[in-house]
């Protein structure tokens, strides 16, 4: 989707021929703004219209003001979207619904189709079932396929039935590093309807938080939920505010030892202190031009982590040499370049700097060895510290632990359990068990407290950087020739982002290396880093459970929250792919990698990790005499193809998707069920009862949780009644086409902390007012049946993580109204408007302690004005009869957001546009 060629008023050649481009260095106003926003400005530019886009839009941008709150709504039309199958497959499900919903309308279906590119990467399914073997990745394809089977399917109707919508099969790579080895174009180059040729900026947005790990290769892009892509989809804008943009200057270069993984951990601590929360962070500086793109994508891949909208690179040299690298068409690269240089787009190394809201700076050269956990990805350890902070951490547990067992309830089992309250916490702790005898697969060993049971090399975060994948592979060889073995109690997998990853390990001999040491290949998808580590041996499950112990896992990932990797696990630690291995050796959290020895040799002697670890120069040679560009041309040249398995899935046919009412994967979802053309006024909400009231740091994972469903779970009952085993139930990610599964499954994680039942985990709350204990959904339940609205109470941070639209989609359907929260991270509060749910804020200095509030209270929510206020009187009314009224802040921050909230969401005011 283009402009009108009014607008090309410009041309470059290149490629062998002229393109016609909108320029933006007309107006030197542009010179000195930020990168990011020169993108932006040359897109309202396209498609200024006076009406979604006017002139003084484009005056706001050429004038921006750096240290102003943004206030200024522009509207921005992404050149494609980007899906993957756990946020694609319900994307794909409305669409279907959509349709239908059309004809309801009396409107016609066809209009219901993509109008730009829509990609979607089928990555987030495979699990790691089988580990270990040679054989690991094609039995757990087969699963993956036997579980998968009907999304598949579904899948493969809806590319033949949209336009412009393609799949990438199964098996082929994570979405952001097939998208930045494959589909990214940097520069967009399109025909005219006069034959004529258009270039412009390849922009997009994507229905996963990681999308910007495209930024690194100068594309602009960033995650947001399944319904605002949808949107896109269907050539509505995304209505933003001109962001503020935080410079972050790179000088130095990183030295011996250090890794894109070690700095990217710096960067997120550093982002996350400073708080850039809705911004952008640009990298510049003299420090760029010894950094690898490879480098620049793991930085850019975790802006969720830190917290921006998205932290993007610069077109420089680097950038066309890894599209070369790459495979990509040298018409192409010359595209880029000439565009670039033409537009401004260029960086230079004596430019001067553009204007930035803050500037912060990092010498390359004080990065450090690192880790982060065991909970969150800012909460960085060096690499010096790790082991006995790791060993502190567990202590305090106990003490909890140990604590929460003197109270009078748990008092009582603990004596029964030969335990004795009358000694103190710190004894009780020393008295818990510590070790647990196992018996695996003919050997015995003692797991104890901080042990790893799982260390995976997975994620498109560092899989798609060939210097610490080689690294790993190397740190594995070295090993290998000093007789190292993993820990018989680590289970272990690689699960490379892409085939051109296992092609250069091969290459370079490495695979063999990283197998001798358990690292087989178990697939090409997310695995681990999505949750989808499959279960432990039963013998290490059942020692676990029995003395519930806290056990670790270490993964090359970009997340490790609470209950994400593994239910039994609680303890997760993000890491460089080499010193994955390195624990995978040392078997436990609590031991000095730089101290103590990792290992004993086949003499007996100690192994250290400075023995094993890879010079930054044997590592670049094995880069360069492995990664070819050969490499990723037949990697990708058949990537739609997919295998056998693909190309023998059937598939429905026709343009509406024939639903069936007993499948348990792809339901007709309710939200257009008696919509009329005109939206029903809004009510001010009345006799609310908190759902449940949480504290900071909840995260889209605690709201909907995207792994294994347990079978006392609301949802587990459901699949069960249904006929599916326990053995076939899945995932809650795979289950995202059924809006009966995942409503059950919304807040519903083995971590979840309702203060409203305390010394719980888990999806439990209290009915009120009886206060009778029962899970979240089936009280939800009650109070739907009773007629009560609902709210949820919160605390900082509501909503970081994965731009998972079922975190909304779920909390509007267990019929909560409104959310009020310290603050939100974007996209999830992005994702409650668009599903018609209510956000709003307390005023700085306010909470739910500060107030006194319990939960137990009945809200009222008054003054809301159609949306279109920014404050709202809230009047909580105590137990005892007694009244609260405090003031809320609106967190619907566009006039845009406001027709969506009007019109009880994104899709529903999409659908009335089309349909009149």
């Amino acid at each position: 989707m283009s402009a009108t060629s009014d607008k090309y008023t410009q041309t470059v050649k290149a490629g062998g021929r002229e393109c016609g481009i909108v320029p933006i260095t007309d107006d030197p106003r542009a010179a000195s703004l930020p990168y990011s926003l020169k993108i932006l400005l040359e897109n309202l530019l396209r498609f200024e219209d006076g009406r979604t886009v006017r002139a003084g839009d484009i005056e706001a941008l050429l004038d921006w003001d750096p240290q102003a709150e943004p206030t200024q709504e522009i509207a921005f039309r992404p050149a494609r979207v980007l899906l993957q199958d756990f946020t694609g497959v319900p994307a794909v499900v409305d669409l279907a619904a959509m349709r239908d919903a059309m004809v309801a309308l009396g409107g016609d279906p066809e209009k219901i189709n993509p109008l730009q590119p829509a990609e979607l990467v089928i990555d987030h399914s495979v699990q790691v079932d089988s580990y270990g073997n040679v054989n690991a990745v094609n039995l757990n394809a087969e699963l993956e396929y036997s579980r998968n089977r009907e999304r598949y399917s579904f899948l493969k109707w809806g590319q033949q039935a949209f336009a412009t919508f393609k799949v990438v099969p199964p098996d082929t790579g994570i979405v952001h590093q097939v998208n930045l080895e494959f589909l990214a174009r940097t520069v967009f180059m399109e025909e005219g309807p006069d034959g004529s040729c258009r270039a412009y900026p390849d922009t997009l947005v994507g229905t996963d938080s990681h999308t910007t790990m495209i930024n690194g290769l100068g594309v602009l892009g960033w995650g947001v939920g399944g319904i605002e892509a949808e949107a896109a989809m269907l050539g509505q804008p995304i209505s933003m505010l001109i962001p503020q943009v935080v410079g972050f200057r790179l000088t130095g270069k990183l030295s011996e030892g250090a890794t894109a993984t070690d700095l990217v951990l710096v960067i997120v601590e550093i982002l996350r202190k400073h708080g850039v929360v809705g911004k952008f962070v640009e990298f510049f500086g003299s420090g760029l031009a010894d950094l690898p793109l490879a480098d620049r994508a793991t930085i850019a891949n975790m802006a969720p982590e830190y917290g921006a909208t998205c932290g993007i690179f610069p077109i420089d040299g680097e950038t066309l040499e890894y599209l070369r690298l790459t495979g990509r068409d040298e018409a192409q690269i010359d595209l880029v370049e000439v565009y670039a240089r033409a537009q401004g787009l260029w960086r230079e190394d004596d430019a001067p700097d553009a204007r930035y809201t803050d500037v912060l700076e990092l010498d390359l050269s004080s990065v450090e060895p690192s880790l982060a956990g065991p909970r969150r990805p800012q909460d960085r350890l060096r690499l010096s510290e790790a082991g006995v902070r790791v060993s502190t951490m567990i202590d305090t547990l106990l003490k909890e632990r140990a604590s929460a067992l003197s109270e009078p309830v748990e008092a009582e089992r603990f004596e029964a359990e030969g335990g004795h309250t009358a000694v103190g916490v710190e004894q009780q702790a020393q008295d818990m068990p510590r070790r647990t005898r196992v018996s695996m697969g003919g050997q015995e060993f003692s797991l104890d407290h901080g042990d790893i049971v799982i260390a995976a090399i997975t994620s498109c975060t560092n899989t798609s950087n060939p210097s610490v994948m080689l690294a790993a592979g190397l740190v594995a060889r070295k090993a290998r020739e000093r007789g190292l073995k993993v820990k018989p109690w680590v289970k272990t997998s690689l699960a490379p982002g892409s085939k051109v990853v296992t092609e250069y390990l091969e290459q370079s001999g490495l695979l063999t290396d990283l197998e001798a040491m358990g690292f087989h290949v178990v697939g090409y998808g997310c695995t681990t880093c999505i949750g989808n580590s499959g279960p432990l041996p039963e013998s290490i499950s059942q020692a676990v459970l029995k003395d519930d112990l806290i056990v670790s896992s270490v993964l090359s990932g970009n997340r490790n929250f609470e209950g994400r990797i593994h239910s039994e696990v609680r303890m997760n630690f993000l890491a460089s792919p080499p010193l994955v291995v390195a624990y995978a050796l040392a078997g436990t959290m609590t031991k000095d990698l730089l101290n103590d020895p990792i290992g004993e040799d086949s003499m007996g002697q100690p192994v250290y990790l400075k023995d094993i670890w890879p010079s930054n120069a044997e590592i670049q040679a094995v880069v360069t005499s492995s990664v070819t560009a050969k490499s990723f041309k037949s990697s990708y040249e058949d990537v739609y193809r997919g295998e056998d398995r693909w190309m023998r899935l059937t598939s429905p046919e026709g343009d509406r998707f024939d639903w069936k009412d007993d499948s348990t994967y792809v339901r007709n979802p309710p939200y257009f069920d008696g919509m009329t053309m005109t939206p029903a006024p809004l009510t001010e909400i009345k006799g609310a009862r908190v759902l449940a009231l949480l504290g900071d740091s909840v995260t889209t994972d605690h709201i909907s949780p995207a792994g294994a469903i347990r079978p006392d779970s609301p949802a587990g009952r459901y699949l069960a009644s249904k006929g599916v085993k326990p053995v076939d139930f899945n995932s809650y990610g795979s289950r995202r086409g059924n809006h009966e599964v995942m409503m059950r499954g919304t807040f519903a994680n083995v971590r979840l902390r309702n203060l409203l039942a305390p010394g719980t985990e888990g999806g439990v709350t209290v009915h009120l007012p009886d206060g009778e204990a029962m899970s979240i959904y089936d009280a939800a339940m009650r109070y739907k049946e009773e007629g009560t609205p609902l709210v949820v109470i919160a605390g900082q941070e509501y909503g970081t993580g994965s731009s998972r639209d079922w975190a909304a989609k779920g909390t509007l359907l267990l019929g909560v109204k409104a959310v009020i929260v310290e603050s939100y991270e974007r996209i999830h509060r992005s994702n409650l408007i668009g599903m018609g749910v209510l956000p709003l804020q307390f005023l700085p200095g306010d909470n739910a302690a500060s107030l006194g509030l319990t939960g137990r209270e009945v809200f009222a929510i008054e003054g809301l004005d159609e949306g279109r206020a920014s404050q709202v009187n809230v009047r909580a009314t105590r137990e005892d009869g007694s009244e609260l009224e405090f003031q809320a802040r609106v967190r619907i921050d566009t006039p845009q957001e406001i027709d969506y909230f009007r019109h009880g969401g994104i899709l529903p005011y999409v659908l009335r546009q089309l349909a009149a």
